[in-house]
């Protein structure tokens, strides 16, 4: 039976038309829908000092999840049954997220230090296991550069799930000291030259004060603490230096920095 141009308009043309034509309306003003609500989502958070990382981050994910939602909805006009299509996807999900349970969890803990924020970038900072300062911070893993220069790449959830230490998070930091003399030597010229040595760099602060106090009375010394304060970009070099100049003032006074030592004792029987 031969069908009429008209038939075939009436039958298939026109409603496939239009259902073509509503699905496409559907996606494209969706579509622009999705952006505008992006764009409003991520000025709230910029003005919210959300970190720009994570703005980014939760606004690709907000439109990924509203572009999902606009396709179901124009296959719907073109009278596709989207449940079904649901149930596959669910089903894809689940198995796709077993599969990448601890990829998940350093997303999850990439989250959780982009929010909280307990480094920065640039900061020096020890974690996982490793000491670097931060270069990249990224949703899976970050990266450290080391003081050898070693490039160092941690997945977040190792990061996150342990302790962390940020030696750039304040400003100034405390050197600890132990210096040791000789049960001979004079303990209050010690202490003086030890806070001469102190007040002669200027990259030691004033405020607060160093201090310099006997700390424990070892085996074969005496030993004290020496604390002073310094900017935290100043730390290593100045531990260096005032090492160096304690013991070049040491020698030029006589004070000795003992090493560990052992008396022996020889008893000499005679012949019974």
């Amino acid at each position: 039976m031969e069908l009429s141009l008209e038939t075939i308009l009436n039958a298939y043309v026109i409603p496939w038309g239009t259902k073509i034509v509503m699905a496409l309306l559907v996606f494209i003003v969706g579509r622009w829908i999705a952006k505008l609500l992006v764009k409003a989502l991520q000025k709230v958070m910029t003005k919210g000092n959300v970190d720009q990382m994570l703005v980014s981050f939760l606004g690709n994910i907000a439109y990924s999840v509203l572009l999902a939602v606009i396709v179901l909805a124009a296959l719907e006009q073109l009278g596709v049954n989207t449940t079904s299509a649901l149930a596959i996807l669910g089903a894809a999900g689940l198995a796709v997220g077993l599969a990448l349970k601890d990829s998940l969890t350093s997303f999850a803990a990439g989250v959780m230090l982009i929010i909280f924020r307990p480094f920065k970038l640039g900061d020096f900072v020890e974690a996982g296991g490793e000491a670097g300062v931060v270069e990249e911070i990224r949703i899976f893993h970050t990266m450290l550069k080391t003081g050898d220069n070693r490039e160092v790449t941690m997945p977040n959830a190792q990061i996150y799930s342990g302790t962390i230490i940020n030696y750039s998070a304040r400003s100034t930091r405390r050197i600890d000291l132990v210096i040791g003399i000789g049960y001979d030597d004079d303990v209050k010229k010690a202490r003086d030259l030890i806070n001469q040595v102190l007040e002669a760099d200027a990259t030691v602060l004033k405020d607060p004060s160093p201090t310099v106090m006997v700390l424990e009375l070892g085996a074969s010394s005496v030993d004290f603490a020496v604390r002073p304060w310094v900017k935290s970009g100043d730390y290593w070099t100045t531990r260096a230096a005032l090492l160096e100049a304690i013991k070049d003032a040491f020698d030029k006074e006589g004070v000795s920095i003992p090493y560990p030592q052992q008396d022996i004792h020889l008893i000499q029987q005679s012949a019974s």
